[in-house]
C-alpha cells in the first residue's frame, strides 16, 4: 500500500491577509488528496506557480481555472470569478521580517548574502537587476550518499540592465 502524502496546508496565522478563496482552494486540494507536484503535472506548470495561484500571488489562464475547477470539484464560473480574472496580489501575505521559520530562513539568506550575491551578479552581468516578472524557479530534493536530504532551489531571472536617461 503506497504512503498517504502529507499536503501542504494553509497557516491560519496569514488567511486573513490573502484572497477570501485562498481557504477554498486549500480545502478542495486536501479533499482531492493532492500535492501541489500532482496538480503541477495535470497543470503543465511548475508546482511553484501552481502554489502561487493558490496564494492569489500569480495569475491562472482560463485553462488553469478549467483543469483545476475539473480536478477539484469547483464551479468553474466561480473559479474563474476568484482566480482567473482578478490580477495576483503580491508581496503582502506576511509579516516583515518573516516569522515563519522556513521563510525566515530564506530572508535570512537574503540578508546574510544578498550584498555578495549582488556584488558578483553585478561583475558577470554588469549594473542591473535581476527581474523577478521574467522570472521561474524550481524546488528539487538531493539526498547525499549519506541519506542527508538537501533543498536545491533555482532562480532563473531574464537579466535588466539600468539604462541610461
Amino acid at each position: 500500500m503506497s504512503e498517504q502524502p502529507k499536503l501542504a496546508s494553509l497557516d491560519d496565522s496569514i488567511a486573513d491577509r490573502l484572497p477570501s478563496h485562498v481557504k477554498e482552494l486549500f480545502d478542495a486540494k486536501r479533499y482531492a488528496n493532492l500535492t501541489f507536484a500532482d496538480l503541477a503535472e495535470r497543470l503543465g506548470r511548475d508546482e511553484v506557480a501552481v502554489a502561487a495561484i493558490f496564494y492569489g500571488q500569480a495569475s491562472a489562464s482560463p485553462e488553469d481555472v478549467r483543469i483545476l475547477a475539473e480536478t477539484l470539484n469547483l464551479a468553474p464560473g466561480r473559479l474563474r470569478d476568484q482566480i482567473g480574472s482578478v490580477f495576483p496580489d503580491r508581496g503582502r501575505a506576511g509579516p516583515m521580517p518573516p516569522v515563519e521559520p522556513l521563510i525566515y530562513r530564506l530572508y535570512e539568506i537574503v540578508q546574510n548574502y544578498g550584498y555578495a550575491y549582488k556584488a558578483v551578479i553585478n561583475e558577470k552581468f554588469g549594473d542591473g537587476i535581476m527581474s523577478a516578472i521574467a522570472f521561474s524557479t524550481k524546488v528539487e530534493k538531493e539526498v547525499d550518499n549519506d541519506g542527508v536530504a538537501w533543498v536545491n532551489i533555482k532562480l532563473r531571472g531574464k537579466w535588466l540592465p539600468f539604462t541610461r536617461f
